[in-house]
């Protein structure tokens, strides 16, 4: 039952441009290119340079069967890469000039693709579909561009918001989201209602306390399709809210008009940069919740002392400042370990001993060695 008002409530959900606004093409060298539609002229997308080499057209499969169309646009100072997931009534040939922009302004690499049913894309859209294709997008990110989850924003606009929250719950490690006129859920869209109910579609209301990166809201407060409650909803239930942008006066598709969109993304993207490797390690430490060392673990370290020294081939112990293991040569006199005190001195011919301050068995030798009483006691026969 929850399945088919799934599929009801998708015919309702998605409106993809009919007819698409591109094609793609393949060159004779095997290379895809895109075209302009003619019979969308009016709203056709600015064609890219054939050489420009910083812009790969894609054609990914998807593990439902289907084939959708992602554009790569590569900024040569980039150090983080976007990967962009557009709104209902969209697809990339009106983005293109969008994504231009925000590669050379933000400076970070783009990566957008279209639904299953969506511009060049094959298939039905579909909510799995839609989670299905971010995930052989996020494959083709990390197999061809070699994208690490770490240098990776997720950006969400409207109903893609739900595949991006999709993805960003299954990523620990994830640097970022953005979620821009993004909804709670499907059906909150079209009614206020205070439970989430089987048959709803992109429950972001539940998979946003998933993600642990920062997240950046953005919305308009006179959104009159997804309203701004919608975007103060998700912040607030973010595990780490990054400070959000109310445009006042935003509508749901003119807010890349507005001077601060850029202006704080742009704030973004820099602060994400600059997250140093230890808080990283930090953070993924108390993500995967891994105890600490324990102090009395087995090393090679002995006492209060953190030196390591060879083992004592006795006791097994690593030789220390403060226990020296006992495994020195003894001393037949004293019993203890020879050292620079007593054990080098010349031994005395009667008793054995060594002349030192063991010697005091044998008081003839008595520890003059090498003095001048020492020497006439020893031709006396003493």
């Amino acid at each position: 039952m929850g399945c088919m008002f799934s599929q009801l409530a998708a015919k309702f959900a998605f409106f993809p441009p009919s007819p698409p606004t591109y094609q793609v093409k393949k060159t004779d060298n095997g290379k895809l290119t895109v075209l302009s539609s003619s019979s969308s002229s009016s709203s056709s997308m600015p064609l890219p340079l054939p050489d420009d080499k910083s812009f790969d057209v894609l054609l990914i499969d998807t593990k439902r069967g289907n084939k959708i169309v992602a554009f790569y646009l590569k900024n040569p100072y980039a150090r983080l890469t976007l990967l962009y997931s557009h709104g209902n009534a969209a697809d990339l040939g009106q983005l293109y000039d969008l994504f231009v922009q925000l590669k050379i302004n933000l400076r970070v690499n783009i990566m957008g693709y279209d639904y299953s049913g969506y511009g060049a894309s094959t298939g039905k859209p579909s909510e799995s579909n839609t989670y299905a294709d971010i995930e052989a997008v996020y494959q083709c990110l990390q197999t061809e561009y070699g994208v690490s989850q770490e240098d990776l924003i997720l950006y969400g606009q409207s109903v893609g918001s739900g595949p991006t929250l999709h993805l960003a719950a299954k990523l620990p490690r994830l640097r970022g989201v953005v979620l821009h006129s993004a909804i709670l859920s499907g059906l909150r869209v079209l009614c206020h209602v205070k439970f989430t109910f089987c048959f709803d579609i992109y429950k972001n209301i539940n998979k946003i306390r998933k993600v642990k990166c920062p997240v950046l809201v953005i919305h308009g407060t006179e959104d009159d399709v997804v309203n701004w409650l919608h975007g103060s909803g998700l912040w607030n239930l973010a595990r780490e809210p990054y400070e959000p942008l109310w445009i006042k006066g935003g509508g749901h598709c003119n807010l890349e008009l507005y001077p601060d969109y850029i202006r704080h993304l742009c704030k973004f993207i820099q602060e994400m940069e600059s997250i140093t490797t230890k808080s990283q390690l930090k953070k993924i430490r108390q993500n995967l919740q891994l105890k600490p060392r324990s102090k009395t673990a087995t090393s090679n370290k002995c006492c209060r002392f953190k030196l390591w020294r060879p083992r004592c081939p006795k006791c097994s112990m690593p030789r220390c400042i403060k226990c020296l293991c006992q495994c020195q040569p003894k001393c037949s006199g004293c019993l203890r370990p020879r050292c620079v005190k007593c054990c080098w001195l010349p031994r005395c011919p009667k008793c054995s001993l060594p002349s030192c301050c063991c010697s005091i068995k044998c008081l003839r030798w008595g520890c003059c060695v090498g003095t001048p009483t020492g020497t006439r006691r020893k031709q006396d026969g003493c």
